[in-house]
C-alpha cells in the first residue's frame, strides 16, 4: 500500500534487475493488479508497475467520483513515490488504455513509449457486440453472491469459448465488474475522448488487438493506428483477454517494442514461465 494524493493505493510491482526504463501498467476496469501477474512475469527483465484504481482489488474507493485527468495525476505522482523520477513506458488495457492514452498527452515529457491494448479513443468508439455488453453489464448478484447467467467466455470471446481450462484458470480475475469502484470508472471516462488531439500523441506507440474482441472491435485500433503519427498495429487472433490467453505471445511482441527482445528471468532468478 502507497500513499499518493491523500489515497491508500495497492501497487503491485516486479523487478527486473536490470535498471531500465519502468513499464507502467493501466488495468481494466474492475480488475485486480493479480490479473496481470502472468503477463509481468513472461516480460522478464522489464520492471513493471501495476496499481489497483481506487475502489478496485485493494484500494478503498474514494469519496468521490473522479477524471481521467486526475488518475494520470496520481499514476504520475505513484511513480514518484516509488523511486521512479525519469522517463517511462505506459501500456493500458481496455478502459485503462484510454487512461493511458491521457497519461501520454498530460506527461508527454514523462511518457517514452505507449502501449494501447484492446482499447479505443473512448466515447468516439465503435461499439462491440450488444449480446456481450449486455451480458457484461447485465449481470447481478444474487443473495448468495452467486452470479447468474455470468458468461465470460460469451463476452471475451476467443480462446475462451473454445479452452475451458483457460476459463478456469482466470475465473477468479475475470468476473463482472461492480459496485461503487466500478461506477466511479465508468464516470471517469464518461463523455472522454481522445480522438481530436491523438495525432499530437509523438510517442511511439504500439497498438494491439484482438481480432475476435466482442467488446472492443479490431476497428477500433485501427483508428488508434490511424490516427496516431507514430504507432504501429499488431493484431492477435484471439478476442478480449489475449494478454491472457496468449500472454508469450503478446509480451514478445512488447518485449520487441520496448527494446528488450530476449525473456531474460523474472525477479528471484526464475525464467518466466510460457503462457497461452
Amino acid at each position: 500500500m502507497v500513499g499518493v494524493c491523500g489515497r491508500r493505493v495497492r501497487v503491485g510491482s516486479r523487478g527486473g534487475g536490470d535498471g531500465g526504463t519502468p513499464l507502467l501498467i493501466f488495468n481494466g476496469i474492475g480488475a485486480p493488479l493479480e490479473l496481470l501477474e502472468p503477463l509481468t512475469a513472461a516480460l522478464g527483465r522489464i520492471d513493471t508497475v501495476v496499481f489497483d484504481v481506487p475502489g478496485v482489488g485493494g484500494s478503498p474507493p474514494p469519496l468521490l467520483p473522479y477524471r481521467f485527468w486526475q488518475l494520470a495525476n496520481m499514476a504520475n505522482r505513484l511513480m514518484h513515490e516509488l523511486g521512479h523520477r525519469g522517463g517511462i513506458d505506459v501500456l493500458g488495457v481496455s478502459w485503462g488504455g484510454a487512461l493511458a492514452q491521457q497519461f501520454a498527452l498530460q506527461y508527454p515529457a514523462r511518457c517514452r513509449r505507449l502501449i494501447l491494448a484492446a482499447t479505443s479513443p473512448g466515447m468516439a468508439m465503435v461499439p462491440g457486440k450488444w449480446s456481450a455488453l449486455r451480458n457484461l453489464l447485465g449481470v447481478r448478484p444474487g443473495a448468495d453472491g452467486a452470479l447468474p447467467g455470468w458468461d465470460a467466455a460469451a463476452v471475451y470471446g476467443g480462446d475462451l469459448r473454445n479452452d475451458p481450462g483457460l476459463l478456469r484458470e482466470h475465473a477468479g480475475h475475470i468476473g463482472p465488474p461492480r459496485g461503487r469502484g466500478y461506477l466511479f470508472q465508468l464516470l471517469a471516462c464518461w463523455g472522454w475522448t481522445s480522438l481530436p488531439w491523438l495525432p499530437f500523441l509523438h510517442q511511439p506507440t504500439l497498438v494491439l488487438a484482438g481480432a475476435g474482441d466482442p467488446i472492443v472491435p479490431v476497428v477500433n485500433s485501427r483508428l488508434l493506428h490511424s490516427w496516431i503519427r507514430n504507432a504501429s498495429l499488431h493484431v492477435i487472433d484471439d478476442g478480449h483477454l489475449f494478454l491472457l490467453t496468449r500472454t508469450a505471445e503478446a509480451a514478445g511482441i512488447i518485449r520487441s517494442f520496448l527494446g528488450d527482445p530476449a525473456p531474460g528471468r523474472a525477479a528471484g532468478g526464475q525464467a518466466p514461465a510460457a503462457r497461452r
